[in-house]
């Protein structure tokens, strides 16, 4: 049986705050012997739960790395019962290239579980998480943005699960969590994601989609650090009381929620973020820019609702999602 060759560089079942990496062995055109080396700490501090906490699975999404060092940064081991796995940058290839895939191997880390010990970069850390890291949590946060091409209203969110005890768990933490927006989030395409590689191992799972255009707002920065605090509260890893705020409840039922452009062009915005929508409204247009004097082409909503997630760069291409509108609960 082939082993992974990641290395982590601290120890996870030691007492204190470990600052470190998971050493991935990478040889390249300028360095034989190199490696990856993706920024880790494990905080623990006795018997107790285990939080697994990840952001930058998408190189361009920036709420959860930024809350994720400054937890990283500024936890001290007496303030935890249990252990605290933080990964600022699971794809640290992606992330410190700004991009949504990885620029080594093209893979998109949200798309490549169960992974591979001897496949390419992104699916050798796939299969770590998957075959390692996940076992030995009890609860799993990994943050999302909309990253440069989507932006979305802040929520965070839980899936619909065969086992209703469980999905029952991942949506009190969802709402535990606190964003301004509480959503049970349909997905179009799970296969390999890390959602699912967490969820068949029968962990509680939250994930977030905090903002987009492949950056960060004070805004959008707070909610994170409010809420992955909140998150280890709910899980009994830190002190003190959940910090709530009123938090809109959303539905994903189904694929009548997405908007998809069937041409190319510029888009028109006709309704903003977190606006109410009808079945039927026209929630996007698309301007042809060959010539003049063509008409554009109306999309409208499947279901009503509100704009959930919208296209966020200014043109478009056949097949892109131009717009989400989810039931309000």
């Amino acid at each position: 049986m082939v082993q992974n060759p990641i290395v982590p560089a601290i120890p996870f079942d030691e007492d204190g705050v470990h600052h470190g990496y998971l050493r991935l062995p990478y040889s390249r055109d300028d360095s034989a012997w190199g490696s990856v080396m993706i920024p880790l700490t494990v905080i623990r501090n006795g018997d107790g739960p285990t939080a697994l906490l990840t952001g930058g699975n998408h190189g361009d999404e920036y709420e959860g790395p930024i809350a994720l060092l400054d937890l990283a940064q500024s936890l001290s081991k007496e303030d935890v019962r249990g252990r605290i796995i933080i990964v600022p940058a699971f794809n640290y290839p992606a992330f410190r290239a700004g991009t949504r895939t990885s620029p080594i191997d093209s893979g998109n880390l949200n798309r490549s579980f169960p992974g591979r010990p001897d496949g390419t970069v992104t699916e050798k850390i796939a299969h770590f998480f998957d075959s390692v890291m996940i076992p030995m949590a009890d609860i799993v946060l990994d943050f999302h943005s909309g990253g440069k091409t989507l932006d979305f209203v802040p929520f965070a969110s839980a899936h619909v699960r065969d086992d209703k005890d469980k999905q029952a768990a991942c949506v009190a933490a969802a709402r535990a969590f606190n964003a301004p927006y509480s959503a049970i989030m349909l997905e179009i395409d799970s296969a390999g994601m890390y959602d699912t590689a967490v969820e068949e191992q029968g962990k509680v799972f939250v994930t977030t989609e905090l903002g987009g255009g492949g950056t960060a707002t004070a805004h959008s920065v707070a909610i994170a650090k409010k809420g992955v605090r909140n998150l280890l509260k709910h899980a009994g890893i830190l002190p003190g009381d959940v910090q709530l705020e009123e938090s809109i409840s959303l539905d994903m039922p189904d694929g009548d929620c997405f908007v998809f452009s069937e041409s190319e062009g510029m888009v028109e915005p006709l309704v903003d973020l977190g606006d109410g929508v009808s079945k039927g409204d026209a929630v996007a247009r698309v301007w042809a820019t060959g010539r003049t004097g063509l008409a554009p082409t109306d999309y409208r909503a499947g279901r009503s609702g509100i704009l959930m997630a919208r296209h966020f760069p200014g043109l478009v291409k056949s097949g892109d999602c131009l717009a989400v509108v989810a039931a309000v609960l």
